[in-house]
């Protein structure tokens, strides 16, 4: 049999790739879709080509030889590439379509990200959503995530990310508080009310603020009250009934405030450390993006891009 060049045999290490996987030519065949008879042709022309015996055969199975182990260990990389690049463009010629996989915190979700998404699955009918509700910060690779909501700081060197608006924390409180215990004038004055916090352990709660003009320093001042959570939806509930001054962050206190149940206390100071300053969306870092991911954080930066409050 005259030896094949080198070229005309991409097809038969990737048939012997799978050979690898599938343990059996009449597995290897199947998932090719070829016949056992041809599955075994082309792996006996590419033992021809390289004048070594590349697997073992027996009544059952077949193991790779050192040489066709080391010929597929050395061309996995490539194949996989390949395969990405084929499902990339691929991608590239459909309509966005398949599921997505998402996860957000519970509050943002329910306020700002789920009243939009029925616009965004009529945009797309052929995307799917599962939406998970829920402040546990998962390991997205881990539990098969797509993509994360999430209201940081930073994002790790190890995600992917797409910044969706900037946030902020305020304080507010309602009208009724305020004229019961007198609005605060100064961060010092805090010290003196009902401060409703955001519970984040057993250590002494504070809150720093900052000039909003941005002269001046930073002044942390410690708080207490008959009422913390672990969720901002509980404090701003807890602050429209009356019991003290919260702090949340504005996507959780704009509709209250535009519609004058709740009131914004030191306007003229800015809260820092509390929540994240920016809304993004991330991924784990991966070379192909699906189409879906791109429609979607796309989709919510145009939704947010004004941010939640002014």
């Amino acid at each position: 049999m005259k030896t094949k060049k080198v070229e005309s045999l991409w097809s038969h290490l990737h048939w012997l790739g799978v050979l690898a996987e599938a343990g059996s030519f009449t597995a290897a065949a199947g998932r090719l879709g070829v016949s056992k008879a041809a599955m075994s042709h082309r792996i006996g022309e590419l033992e021809q080509a390289t004048g070594v015996p590349l697997v073992r055969r027996t009544t059952r199975s077949v193991r790779l030889t050192e040489a066709g182990q080391h010929l597929v260990d050395s061309t996995r990389g490539n194949f996989a590439e390949i395969e990405r690049s084929f499902a990339s463009a691929k991608d590239l010629a459909a309509a966005p379509r398949g599921l997505l996989r998402v996860t957000v915190p519970v509050a943002l979700g329910r306020q700002q990200i789920v009243p939009v998404l029925p616009d965004f699955l009529r945009l797309h009918p052929g995307i799917r959503i599962e939406l998970e509700l829920s402040d546990h910060l998962s390991s997205l690779a881990k539990e098969g995530f797509d993509l994360a909501v999430r209201h940081v700081q930073s994002v790790p060197d190890t995600h992917v990310a797409w910044k969706l608006c900037d946030t902020r924390s305020l304080l507010v409180a309602t009208r009724g508080y305020l004229r019961r215990r007198g609005a605060p004038l100064r961060p010092a004055d805090l010290a003196t009310h009902d401060c409703l916090h955001y519970l984040r352990g057993s250590a002494t709660p504070t809150w720093t603020v900052a000039p909003r003009a941005g002269a001046g320093e930073r002044v942390t001042v410690k708080i207490a009250g008959s009422f913390a959570a672990n969720n901002s939806e509980a404090l701003r509930e807890a602050a429209l009934a009356g019991l003290g001054i919260a702090l949340l962050p504005d996507f959780s206190a704009q509709a209250d405030i535009a519609r004058g149940r709740l009131q914004v206390v030191l306007p003229d100071w800015r809260v820092t450390g509390a929540f994240g300053e920016h809304l993004f969306a991330i991924r784990p870092y991966a070379t192909h993006v699906p189409r879906t991911v791109h429609a979607l954080v796309a989709f919510l930066r145009e939704k947010l891009q004004d941010g939640f409050f002014k």
